[in-house]
């Protein structure tokens, strides 16, 4: 598929971070925009970037849906099809993700398995629902987002990652098991596994939202004295000795860092995606980070989980978003 001018997309994910600049690219090239989000907010300010940045006469539409949900995922097709006007589409891009849900021994299960909704059955109902579509098209792609930690399940020896990694693992599986499934019965619908390193999206801030955290710029007062309460019972008394103001530029430093100190934007992330499908590439890896990580695994998978793995990933620069939390878990394994 190399021109994607007059051809539907469905994206899911599509309000914020790499969703938002698949939306953008695409309707640059005139293709008509089918995106879903749990924000109508955000989706609306994607809609108005893609109608303003396209050249072309294009249909963008926005529906909220919760891809975790199955039947919310089929109003969300019937809704593409009334919409759009259409029985067939040509890109499906699985793009939704939170991250959560950790520790499958000790952290909450609603947690844990709202993560693995959106992760992994978000994309297997998106999947169900949109395939008809799909065949129905003169040429299809899906484009599953996995992550590199759909082929190490781990962000640092000090952090439980359980959820999200064990979702990105199924969703790797399930794209290579379609490959050759696609070929026997649908040969003109392609596929592509995404596998992207640390990109500069809010996935953090997202998946606290999508999670029923609250926004930590809208805390009340009250919200302030439980949390600073709930940190002085935990004995994290640096934390809860912070002044109101202090205390929310703590909480939320792990999303600005996440998204700003990020060695790739959503953007570029977005165009090597996209080049991806031209080419008709299965197999996506996306930032310099993912490869190294990629070829480190593959080089020594009995000790990919070891002190001393994690010890050459800091060496090298590779985990560049976690390396703080690497070298305290390193620290506190050898006290």
């Amino acid at each position: 598929m190399h021109d994607f001018k007059g051809k539907i997309a469905v994206i899911t994910g599509g309000g914020t971070g790499m969703g938002r600049d698949l939306c953008v690219q695409l309707a640059r090239e005139g293709c008509h925009i089918a995106m879903c989000d749990v924000s109508g907010e955000s989706m609306q300010e994607t809609k108005e970037i893609c109608e303003a940045e396209s050249p072309h006469e294009i249909t963008v539409s926005t529906s909220i849906c919760d891809v975790s949900d199955e039947s919310q995922v089929i109003t969300f097709s019937e809704e593409v099809k009334k919409i759009h006007r259409t029985e067939h589409i040509n890109l499906l891009f699985n793009n939704a993700g939170i991250g959560g849900g950790g520790s499958f021994i000790v952290d909450d299960r609603v947690s844990w398995d709202k993560t693995f909704g959106v992760c992994w059955f978000g994309v297997y109902y998106c999947s169900r629902a949109f395939l008809p579509m799909l065949i129905a098209s003169d040429e299809g792609h899906i484009v599953n987002t996995s992550s590199v930690n759909g082929f190490f399940a781990t962000v640092g020896p000090s952090l439980a990652h359980t959820a999200y990694s064990t979702a990105k693992f199924a969703v790797k599986g399930f794209s290579e098991a379609l490959i050759n499934d696609l070929r026997l019965h649908a040969p003109h619908v392609n596929i592509s596994l995404v596998m992207p390193g640390h990109i500069g999206t809010s996935l953090v801030s997202n998946s606290g939202k999508v999670l029923g955290m609250p926004d930590v710029g809208q805390m009340s007062d009250e919200d302030i004295r439980n949390l600073r309460q709930m940190m002085m019972d935990m004995g994290d008394n640096e934390l809860a000795n912070l002044s109101d103001d202090q205390l929310k530029e703590a909480l939320q430093k792990p999303d600005k860092d996440f998204r700003d100190n990020a060695p790739m934007t959503s953007s570029e992330a977005a165009t090597i995606i996209l080049d991806g499908v031209r080419a008709k590439k299965w197999r996506l890896l996306v930032g310099e980070d993912a490869h190294k990580l990629d070829k480190k695994v593959r080089q020594d998978p009995e000790n990919a989980y070891e002190r001393s793995f994690f010890q050459e990933l800091l060496d090298d620069n590779v985990l560049n978003a976690l390396s703080a939390a690497v070298g305290a878990g390193i620290e506190q394994d050898k006290s």
